[in-house]
């Protein structure tokens, strides 16, 4: 499901219009975007949390040369599914 197809599901299953939903959608994912950006974590009761966490800074490999180059330190997003959303799937 891309992000088209997700707003027109909340369009219908909410009965509201196509722009609300993607109005409401685009609003969500910037105000989750902007708690984790302020370090924050964000949890969903019965989907999920998202959280921030960093990366050290590492030797990898260039697959082409065999050469070792170093990796820069960085944050990454986690997600952590939730219970409801975990027995949903299995």
């Amino acid at each position: 499901m891309n992000k088209t197809e997700l707003i027109d599901a909340m369009a219908e299953h909410a009965g509201i219009s196509k722009a609300a939903a993607k109005k409401a959608l685009e609003c969500a994912l910037t105000e989750i975007g902007g708690a984790l950006k302020d370090g924050k974590r964000v949890s969903l009761v019965g989907f999920g949390s998202f959280s921030v966490s960093e990366r050290a800074a590492r030797e990898g490999r260039n697959p082409q040369t065999g050469k070792t180059i170093q990796i820069a330190a960085k944050n990454v997003v986690k997600f952590k599914a939730g219970s409801e959303l975990s027995e949903a799937v299995n």
